[in-house]
């Protein structure tokens, strides 16, 4: 992206590049220049994007838990990174229901420990801490929710990352001040290729469109904010390189809370995304399995993304049929033993020169 000068040859540290986000990101790092530490547990998933895409030659690996304190802070002390990106969580909604514990102390105290090693060790850094847009309180409202509106959540994963907030929120205004800035991510659903998490309507799709299977759906009405996995990076990698700017103005206006998502006409059901799919993919078909025995999900989430595009002059490039298209073929090129090195570098190359959408 041309507007990305600070975020370019620098030490990176990286949580959860493992993991679906994580991994495109770290590709998308190393292709500025960065030299890149990751630190993450292994992959959850067979296959996955880790070793499909082959992140591991292009980052420094390192195997450790985001809630082993001693160990992430050797990690940061031996590779003084000028940005670190904490991406590493228990990110399944439904995952939550059956192991919560894991998902509070994964999505809290492991954002605690970035912090705190931050605090501890008060060297310059730039910090982004991404959390969900399911940090709001959410009341099933028509608009998209503000980075002021009341932060909640009636499952333990929203609570977890709604706890999260709080807590990067009071470490920014309790401890940092001209060494560290901070800013905390909130993204929209994110789909794209590499993506094969249980419990996710993308990656369950996929693979009933890949094994000639009838897609099961739970809940087709839902309405969510649907984007591909390159657009809230591209936040992120923006604020980093707000974050590490020359002009002192511009890290505190981006050391805050930011939305990362689509237009809202881009905002469609789980019923729009599927028939989106099996038409891209061009045969499948699928069925409603909505039932009320079913863990709660929430029926309609929308975020504002005003702030960030009048404050730091993000907005998407790829509008909902392109994030589709990107994802499905990507999946297509792997059924075929392409080179998804190679695939991932393509399409972070057309988003890169995509024009952004002020939809």
């Amino acid at each position: 992206m041309t507007e990305l000068r600070n975020v370019r040859n620098r030490r990176v540290l990286i949580t959860g590049h493992t993991g679906f986000k994580g991994g495109w990101l770290a590709l998308w790092l190393a292709r500025l220049g960065n030299r890149v530490t990751g630190y993450a547990l292994p992959p959850k998933t067979t296959p996955n994007l880790f070793e499909a895409a082959g992140v591991g030659s292009v980052v420094e690996h390192v195997e450790g838990d985001v809630r082993d304190t001693a160990k992430l802070r050797d990690v940061w002390e031996r590779t003084q990174p000028e940005v670190v990106f904490h991406l590493a969580a228990q990110a399944i909604v439904r995952e939550s229901y059956t192991d919560p514990v894991n998902t509070i102390t994964t999505n809290t105290i492991g954002t605690v420990n970035i912090l705190e090693t931050a605090r501890v060790l008060r060297r310059p850094a730039a910090l982004v801490l991404v959390t969900s847009d399911k940090c709001y309180e959410n009341f099933e409202w028509e608009r998209g929710y503000h980075e002021s509106d009341r932060l909640g959540g009636r499952d333990v994963y929203s609570a977890s990352k709604a706890a999260a907030e709080l807590l990067i929120s009071s470490y920014r205004r309790s401890f940092f001040d001209q060494t560290i800035y901070a800013a905390s991510a909130r993204a929209g659903n994110v789909i794209g290729g590499g993506d094969w998490s249980r419990d996710r309507i993308v990656p369950d799709a996929i693979r009933s469109l890949m094994q000639g299977a009838v897609i099961e759906v739970r809940n087709p009405v839902a309405v969510r904010p649907w984007q591909h996995v390159l657009e809230p990076l591209s936040g992120y990698l923006l604020l980093a390189d707000r974050l590490l700017d020359d002009d002192v103005t511009i890290r505190r206006q981006a050391a805050d809370a930011w939305n990362f998502g689509p237009t809202i006409e881009n905002t469609r059901t789980v019923e729009e995304l599927v028939l989106a799919m099996i038409a891209r993919w061009g045969s499948g078909e699928w069925v409603d399995r909505s039932s009320p025995q079913h863990p709660h999900e929430a029926g309609l989430l929308r975020l504002n993304i005003d702030k960030a595009a009048s404050e730091i002059g993000w907005h998407p490039r790829w509008h909902f049929e392109l994030a589709i298209a990107n994802t499905v073929d990507w999946f297509k090129a792997y059924q075929k033993h392409a080179d998804m090195r190679e695939v991932c570098e393509q399409q972070i190359s057309r988003y890169e020169h995509a024009e952004p959408s002020r939809g």
